[in-house]
């Protein structure tokens, strides 16, 4: 038996196509599956000015297969030199959509990050002023905090002191990965929305750890316990308007993440929607998958939801996905959910 469910096509909100033989490989993967993305900044060295993004979403557009369509929503590496005007100038373009805050250290090529957040104050006013959204990676990186309790000090520490500072300011908190971050953005009805990853509503802390150690399963923010997946997807499943999809792919060669200092991320990208279709049918919610992945985001950022559709069918057979994509810098493995899908992309 087959069964089919058809919804306007989704967005990614939170994504890394990396540059260069790597952007080239993994874009097809996105493109394939979502109208648009929001696009991560953090290319070493970071993409920092309107200028810098400009040259980044062109070697994009360029590297798209003929015949695919796709639009990269363009994102600013938040520094403690960044020029309000500059920002402002880009977004006024209509080629930035969002400043994207790393604390210095948190996760992979964040270095040039926010260590001193008075030094950011006028570009965070800049952006109250003209609507521009920050999207954050909730955690702190002292070292004396938890890895597992980094995305609640973040938001209690740094997130919320940030808001309270700045009125107005819009924010995404990325990749939520804790029961504190849904109650958080539940308890601000305004100006505050979240993305929820692919992985994060699959996997817990028990899938990297136990039975020997799973490096592609690895990612920042790590995956915390069994009840913060649940309530993430509580989260994703409600129709929530706040809540919205950005998988946070993240392509990392395989001797990249199976190092002895392995790199963090999930490749998600070739995979996500069928995965989003079993995991929402497990919680008895597909008929909210479209608001989750097609509507909520756009919603957001402002932008209207595409106007054209994807469909997913679910068979009896068993989904079969390729275990790795094939790049000119090495092989990139694919999100295993480890249980079958049934769920295809037609």
């Amino acid at each position: 038996m087959t069964q089919s469910l058809t919804i306007a096509r989704p967005d990614d909100w939170h994504l890394h196509l990396r540059d260069g033989a790597m952007l080239s490989a993994v874009l097809p993967e996105t493109a394939r599956d979502f109208g648009r993305a929001i696009i991560m900044p953090n290319l070493v060295p970071p993409v920092v000015t309107g200028a810098q993004a400009m040259a980044y979403r062109d070697r994009i557009l360029a590297a798209l297969p003929e015949g695919m369509a796709f639009t990269p929503l363009m994102t600013l590496y938040l520094t403690e030199d960044t020029d309000p005007a500059d920002v402002a100038a880009a977004h006024a373009s209509g080629l930035v959509k969002a400043v994207k805050l790393y604390p210095a250290g948190a996760t992979t090529n964040s270095a040039s990050g926010v260590a001193d957040f008075d030094k950011v104050r006028g570009v965070l006013e800049k952006m109250a002023e003209i609507g521009l959204p920050l999207c954050v990676h909730g955690e702190v990186t002292d070292a004396d905090i938890d890895i597992f309790d980094r995305e609640a000090v973040f938001i209690d520490r740094v997130l919320d002191p940030i808001r309270t500072a700045t009125p107005g300011l819009r924010v995404v908190m990325e990749h939520i990965t804790t029961s504190n971050g849904v109650d958080y953005v539940k308890a601000n009805a305004t100006d505050l929305g979240a993305t929820i990853t692919t992985h994060h509503l699959i996997i817990n802390r028990n899938h990297i750890l136990v039975g020997g150690i799973k490096p592609h399963y690895y990612c920042l923010p790590v995956a915390k316990r069994e009840e913060h997946r649940l309530a993430l997807r509580a989260a994703a499943t409600s129709g929530d308007a706040r809540f919205f999809l950005g998988t946070d792919s993240a392509p990392h060669t395989d001797p990249n993440k199976e190092s002895a200092c392995g790199c963090a991320g999930c490749f998600t990208a070739t995979n996500t929607m069928p995965l989003l279709a079993h995991v929402f049918e497990e919680e008895n919610a597909l008929a909210n998958l479209e608001q989750f992945a097609s509507k909520n985001g756009p919603a957001f950022y402002g932008l209207p939801v595409n106007s054209d559709s994807i469909t997913l069918a679910k068979s009896d057979a068993a989904t079969s996905f390729p275990s790795h994509i094939d790049t000119k810098e090495g092989p990139v493995t694919v999100f295993d959910p480890g249980f079958p899908v049934h769920w295809s992309v037609l």
